[in-house]
């Protein structure tokens, strides 16, 4: 008979875990570039200077992190109630359009001050509307979560294609986008906030939605673990029929779930319409709110584990383009390989080595045996 895995220390699957699943992803890229003629350490060299060191390097990647971290909480929150939702995508685009509404009606009659929190809510609350929907369909006609957040995939993307070639077309343009937003809901770049502070830093399109994101990691972490609704949240979401037991309104539980899940997701928009592209673009999402669920998954559905999946993916996409800069051989879509062989390491094989490293960790840490004192 086999010996049973010893269980996994919770230090462990929360940090050892995921570095581990890291370099075994870099490790096998680092692999594919030699494969292809490349030193893989001066790769990973550019990589990080692009991200981290050149000019406005850092900038561009706390620009991407901000996204990544909006949708990365809104995976992370349905999951904490045991929800896959796959339409971050979806709610995103519906948040932009929310944000873009907000703008053209009340932004041109308000100060800033009025004007940006409102436009904000907008994004937020267009999102959850657009979240909240599968999560009924969930709680109250057993539609699977999974399926109805991919196909509200399909239907925002559909809505904004119809809308921005056509009805909030600009006048005399082309391409599909909206007129310029409000310049009073518009969201003021970093450099800009830093400057009279004494900071001099490079102008980036980084804004003060990154601000924002720090703040709606704060909220998460309250709301899952220092609020009521966080206590029905996590108990729903780890035995549906005990929840029910206690008391707890288990369907109700599933759908403010999303309302919140979607609204995060909806709050990407305060990043790439208020604070960056100033008009809803078409495709402004480009992906972000499926890297998000890999995000989720790093970061163990918290705070701070996510903003730091979020900061590796924000470098890995900035770093990125200085590595198709720099190699001929190394394109962009090796950097999409990176992030799938992240991906695959973070989700589907996140455990291939736990059995081994709970029994290392078990060897070291054996307990003490109590007739020995």
């Amino acid at each position: 008979m086999s010996t049973p895995t010893p269980p996994l220390p919770r230090w462990a699957d929360l940090i050892l875990l995921p570095i581990i699943n890291l370099f075994a992803a870099f490790f096998i890229c680092g692999l594919i570039v030699l494969a292809i003629g490349e030193n893989p350490i001066e790769a990973m060299g550019v990589m990080i200077k692009g991200a981290f060191v050149y000019s406005g390097g850092l900038g561009y990647t706390l620009f991407y992190t901000t996204n990544y971290i909006f949708t990365g909480l809104a995976v992370a929150l349905a999951f904490h109630c045991m929800m896959f939702n796959i339409g971050g995508e979806g709610q995103a685009l519906i948040g932009g359009l929310g944000a873009a509404l907000a703008s053209f009606g009340i932004g041109l009659y308000l100060p800033a001050p009025l004007a940006i929190p409102l436009a904000v809510l907008g994004a937020f609350i267009a999102g959850g509307i657009w979240g909240v929907i599968p999560g009924y369909l969930q709680a109250k006609r057993g539609s699977h979560i999974v399926i109805t957040t991919i196909m509200f995939n399909f239907l925002a993307a559909s809505l904004m294609v119809y809308l921005l070639a056509g009805p909030m077309l600009e006048a005399g343009q082309q391409s599909p986008q909206t007129a310029k937003l409000a310049e009073s809901t518009l969201l003021p770049k970093m450099a800009d906030i830093l400057s009279p502070l004494g900071f001099d830093i490079a102008s980036t399109p980084l804004n003060a939605s990154f601000l924002i994101a720090l703040g709606a990691m704060a909220v998460f972490y309250v709301l899952v673990w220092h609020t009521r609704l966080g206590f029905n949240i996590r108990s729903v979401g780890q035995n549906q029929e005990a929840a029910h037991y206690a008391g707890i309104n288990v369907a109700r539980t599933i759908i403010i779930t999303m309302a919140i899940s979607g609204g995060f997701a909806g709050l990407l928009a305060t990043n790439e319409i208020l604070g960056f592209n100033h008009k809803v673009v078409l495709n402004f999402t480009a992906g972000y709110g499926f890297t998000g669920i890999a995000v989720a998954l790093m970061g163990r559905n918290h705070p701070i584990g996510i903003f730091l999946a979020a900061l590796l993916f924000g470098a890995l996409t900035q770093g990125g383009g200085e590595l198709d800069f720099e190699f001929q051989s190394i394109t962009r879509e090796m950097v999409l390989l990176i992030q799938g062989m992240i991906i695959l390491f973070s989700g589907a094989l996140a455990y291939m080595f736990n059995p081994p490293l709970a029994r290392m960790i078990a060897k070291f840490v054996a307990p003490k045996d109590p007739a020995n004192g």
